[in-house]
């Protein structure tokens, strides 16, 4: 007996042949390898779809009425919303639904035909594409990822796997206490609605999302789609396909990182008006300070934004802040001028005023009801005739007493308005503890009532 070698990887059939021996010929079994069923199956599905017969370069019924391609689409993830580059990034399955009779075969179970890849190029696929979009490409990890489906009717399914980046025209004007819209749009390349009609297969349930689906950022309010005619004056018009969805955007970040420390830096902008007029080295470096604040919290907000060429809410709202820590400086700016100014008329008031040497005693004279009009209490006796703690009241009292003079009447008459030119600085400072916060809680009541 003659046994013939068979490979490992061919599958074994017993059969009977003649083999030669030493004492003639006999009868013996014979191993004889077996077709390969996979590459015969891949050449019956081949021949059972006759890809070799017709040409796959026309589309389906080519020269009569347009091909009817329904679409649906499942979004996996909406990946990244930049208001900079004022873009989106979406990965979804996008699903191709038509019939093609060339790729009818009989079936008697009318079970369909799967296949990859390799047998999208040799047939006709709808040639969609996505309208203003940057960047996108099909996933290939680990293959390809696309499907072909074929009914034994001619019917097709073909879905892809895609990530595509696409423009998103935001109005900023109301930033960040905005609500965008955003659409991926989807049209076929070449075939005008002549050729192709293009369509959603279930209207606005033809759009599935995924439940997990959340943005840091914002808050997804819903998505719908619609279908229009786009219309080119060169190739004419074409179905296009719309899938909108809107955002709200998240406000909680921006309150902690934009709004409170703007806020707070004008609340301690304000704390100058309780510090002492002559304290100059604490009132000067608070403002400043402050101002610098902002304008740091302003140059950061900016530094993320596009440049766009009108005002944003947050905009708003940081200039006006800025305005009241400014007001704030200009504010001491002001009471340290016109203390400068009233001191220098109070020293020349003085230089006026006859020596009180003349006088018997002056403290008493001060305090004498009868002249001054003022009790002994109310009088600060310091020996001098300078500026008291209490603002200047002794001057006051000084002139009231010159004045009383018949001999000195008569030379201060002619500077009888440096007696009644008394400006009291504090003043400022009073009003300005109740008109500040008072001006900027107001504006804070329009700002939300507005864009809230």
């Amino acid at each position: 007996w003659r046994m013939f070698k068979t490979t490992r990887e061919s599958s074994i059939d017993l059969g009977w042949g003649w083999g030669a021996g030493t004492d003639g010929f006999h009868y013996c079994p014979i191993y004889k390898r077996s077709p390969d069923m996979t590459k015969s199956l891949m050449t019956k599905s081949e021949q059972l779809l006759r890809i070799d017969d017709h040409d796959f370069t026309m589309r389906p019924a080519f020269g009569g009425p347009p091909i009817p391609v329904g679409v649906d689409v499942q979004v996996e993830s909406l990946d990244t919303i930049s208001e900079v580059d004022m873009d989106f990034t979406m990965t979804l399955y996008l699903r191709h639904y038509w019939k093609d009779e060339r790729l009818s075969f009989p079936s008697t179970n009318n079970q369909s035909m799967t296949f990859d890849s390799r047998l999208v190029k040799k047939i006709w696929v709808p040639d969609m594409f996505f309208v203003h979009s940057k960047r996108s490409f099909i996933h290939d990890t680990t293959t390809d990822n696309v499907m072909l489906r074929v009914y034994p009717d001619g019917n097709v399914l073909y879905s892809l796997r895609v990530t595509v980046t696409a423009m998103c025209n935001m109005d900023l004007s109301r930033f960040p206490l905005d609500t965008q819209t955003c659409s991926l749009e989807i049209e076929s390349y070449a075939y005008t609605d002549d050729d192709l009609m293009l369509y959603w297969k279930k209207g606005n349930e033809s759009l599935n999302t995924d439940d997990r689906i959340s943005l840091s950022q914002f808050l997804i309010q819903k998505f719908h789609t619609t279908t229009k005619l786009a219309f080119y004056s060169s190739t004419g018009w074409y179905n296009r396909l719309y899938i909108h969805f809107t955002l709200r955007r998240h406000i909680f970040f921006f309150l902690l990182q934009t709004y409170f420390p703007a806020t707070l830096m004008v609340m301690l902008s304000w704390v100058s008006f309780w510090i002492d007029r002559r304290a100059v080295p604490a009132r000067v470096p608070l403002g400043i300070t402050t101002v610098l604040t902002m304008s740091t919290i302003i140059t950061g907000v900016n530094a993320s934004m596009p440049r766009v060429s009108y005002i944003k809410a947050v905009d708003i709202y940081l200039w006006v802040s800025f305005v009241f820590v400014f007001l704030s400086v200009i504010e001491y700016a002001a009471v340290n001028y016109l203390s400068t100014v009233q001191e220098r008329k109070e020293r020349k008031l003085r230089e006026r005023l006859p020596c009180t040497c003349g006088i018997g005693n002056p403290d008493e004279m001060m305090i004498d009801p009868q002249i001054t009009g003022y009790g002994s209490t109310d009088v600060n006796i310091t020996g001098n005739y300078g500026l008291p703690e209490n603002g200047g009241r002794q001057e006051r009292i000084l002139a009231q007493v010159a004045l009383n003079d018949p001999q000195i009447t008569g030379q201060v008459k002619a500077s009888r308005g440096y007696v009644n030119i008394w400006i009291d600085t504090h003043a400022i400072d009073k009003y300005s503890r109740v008109v500040f916060p008072g001006a900027y809680i107001l504006f804070n009541i329009i700002y939300w009532s507005i864009y809230l």
